[in-house]
C-alpha cells in the first residue's frame, strides 16, 4: 500500500468514527449521557416517581397522574400516553405533567410516538417555551417548531406509527439585578438532524394556561425562576418513553452541539 492510499484510508476511517460518534449522541434509542437522569422509561413507576401535574390556571385533572401506561406499539415494551381524560377536546394546561426537578440550563432527550393523524402534544422547556409535537403540520406552529418563532430548517419527522426523538440543549434567560439581560436560547435536533441552531426565544406563547410566565405581560414578562420539563396533554394518543435530562452550566457558552 503506497503512502497516498494509506493516508486516504486513514482519513476515511477517521471521518467514519467522527460521524458515528455524532450520530450516537442524538436520535431514537440514545442512552442517557454521563451525569444525566432518566426521568421516564415508559413505566408508570418512573412517571409517578419523577413527574407531577402542573397546577396552572386551567388545571382540571385528578391526582394521582392519570396518564396511562400502554404497550409500546413498536417493540412491545412500555410507554406512557398523554391522553389524560381531563384534557379531552384539546384543553392544554388541564392535565399537563412536569418534572418534579426544576432547571435552568440543561440537555434533554425526549422520545415520542404519535399514534393517529393530527396527534397533538408538546415539549415545554423550563415549563415555558414549547417545542411543538403536531402531526400533519409544518410551519411556525407545526411539528419541530419553536412555537410561533422558529420553523425547523428541514422536515425530519418520521410520521405516525413511528418513534421520533428530540435532542435539545437549552440555556435559560439571564438576569442582572433582577433585570432581563439575555433571552433564552435553544438548539434542537429531530431524529438526529439539527433543525434549530442556538435560536433566541422571545417569549412564552399561549397565555397563562400554557406555562410559567404565560400571563405576564402577554408572555413577554419572563422571570428568573427555574422550571421543569413539561409534556402537554391535549386529549390525543401521543406516547412518551426514554426521557432523560442533564443539568448544565452554559454561562458564556452557546447551546450549539
Amino acid at each position: 500500500m503506497n503512502n497516498k492510499v494509506f493516508q486516504r484510508l486513514a482519513l476515511t476511517l477517521s471521518l467514519a468514527c467522527v460521524f458515528t460518534l455524532v450520530q450516537a449522541q442524538t436520535g431514537v434509542g440514545v442512552k442517557p449521557e454521563k451525569g444525566a437522569k432518566l426521568y421516564l422509561d415508559g413505566s408508570k413507576k418512573s412517571l409517578e416517581k419523577n413527574w407531577e401535574y402542573w397546577e396552572g390556571p386551567r388545571f382540571m385533572a385528578e391526582k394521582p397522574i392519570k396518564w396511562p401506561e400502554v404497550t409500546d406499539p413498536a417493540d412491545g415494551g412500555k410507554a406512557i400516553s398523554s391522553n389524560d381524560p381531563a384534557a379531552a377536546g384539546g384543553l392544554y394546561g388541564a392535565a399537563d405533567i412536569v418534572t418534579k426537578d426544576k432547571f435552568k440550563d440543561f440537555r434533554a432527550h425526549v422520545e415520542f410516538y404519535i399514534k393517529n393523524e393530527g396527534g397533538n402534544s408538546g415539549v415545554y422547556l423550563q415549563n415555558r417555551y414549547e417545542v411543538q409535537i403536531l402531526d400533519g403540520d409544518y410551519g411556525d406552529h407545526g411539528l419541530g417548531a419553536l412555537i410561533n418563532e422558529h420553523i425547523p430548517t428541514s422536515e425530519e419527522y418520521y410520521g405516525i406509527g413511528k418513534w421520533n426523538a428530540y435532542d435539545i440543549v437549552f440555556k435559560a434567560a439571564r438576569f442582572e439585578n433582577g433585570k432581563l439581560v439575555a433571552k433564552p436560547r435553544a438548539t434542537v435536533y429531530l431524529n438526529g438532524v439539527k433543525i434549530h441552531e442556538d435560536k433566541e426565544i422571545q417569549q412564552v406563547w399561549g397565555g397563562p394556561n400554557s406555562g410559567l410566565d404565560g400571563g405576564n405581560d402577554g408572555g413577554k414578562g419572563i422571570t428568573d425562576r427555574p422550571g421543569g420539563l413539561k409534556l402537554q396533554a391535549e386529549g390525543h394518543d401521543v406516547f412518551y418513553r426514554n426521557v432523560w435530562i442533564k443539568k448544565m452550566d452554559l454561562d458564556g457558552k452557546s447551546t450549539d452541539f
